[in-house]
């Protein structure tokens, strides 16, 4: 039986594997900070930042969530503080974007809200343009059912996002339209929460998940007005939810596959 190795041999090439990390793929961590609100209410922020290898001549990927706000609230912190970022573009910043969330964080809720009145305001019987993005996505299976659509339901309303969640048989798709951005953060949600339970019935990530189509809603395509949650006891059916929106050619292409 080989003998050990000696300790200082294991440190060193514990050393070498951590450096060679950070040089190929830079390094994350979390950050937990309590803010005051508009109200003195505390706001528990969780920051993840992830610094690149070139880091500070590069800027940071930043995350940010928070029991406290809606999501569309995260996204808003989130663009502040990189757009904050580029002010000290090559050189260190995690500190001085940590103190600055902490002193302007009331006022960019405050702007958050006026601004997401007016755009309600504004799309109220309008269409949503040409920058309207679609994304199809299949679910294997849901344990929790009522739970998760909860989840969703929150998820849809809080990046204003419209569509259809559908159920018919074992055949679960998430139909959603909206801007771009707040697709792919949906997305990210979507991949990242324990949204579920495993088999043991403890809180899990969605692992069995598959984006079917993500693309520009067409002229001819409808746009949906809200986000709705519904059943279809056949593929007919589901197959005139599709046809009444102008999206034939979608259902055509990545439904029948699925009953294989």
């Amino acid at each position: 039986m080989p003998s050990a190795l000696p300790a200082t041999y294991c440190i060193n090439l514990f050393m070498l594997i951590f450096l060679f990390f950070l040089e190929t793929h830079g390094i994350t961590f979390r950050i937990q900070i309590s803010v005051k609100e508009l109200l003195d209410t505390d706001v528990l922020l969780k920051l993840l930042f992830h610094l690149p290898v070139n880091y500070p001549s590069t800027l940071p990927d930043i995350s940010v969530s928070s029991d406290q706000l809606t999501r569309a609230q995260c996204v808003d912190v989130k663009d502040k503080l990189l757009e904050q970022a580029k002010k000290h573009l090559s050189e260190p910043m995690v500190h001085d974007l940590i103190l600055w969330i902490q002193q302007h964080l009331k006022y960019i809720i405050k702007q958050s809200a006026t601004v997401c009145h007016e755009k309600t305001t504004l799309s109220k019987g309008t269409s949503t343009g040409d920058d309207t993005w679609m994304l199809l996505l299949h679910l294997d299976h849901m344990r929790a059912k009522a739970k998760y659509v909860k989840t969703v339901e929150k998820w849809t309303s809080d990046l204003r996002l419209t569509g259809r969640l559908m159920f018919m048989g074992k055949i679960i798709l998430i139909l959603l339209q909206g801007d771009r951005s707040n697709i792919k953060e949906y997305l990210i949600l979507q991949k990242t929460s324990k949204v579920d339970v495993d088999s043991s019935g403890k809180k899990c990530k969605e692992k069995m998940i598959s984006v079917l189509c993500e693309t520009k809603v067409q002229a001819q395509q409808k746009r949906f007005q809200t986000f709705e949650v519904k059943e279809y006891s056949t593929l007919d059916e589901l197959q005139k939810e599709f046809e009444n929106s102008g999206l034939t050619a979608l259902f055509l292409e990545f439904v029948p596959p699925l009953l294989k």
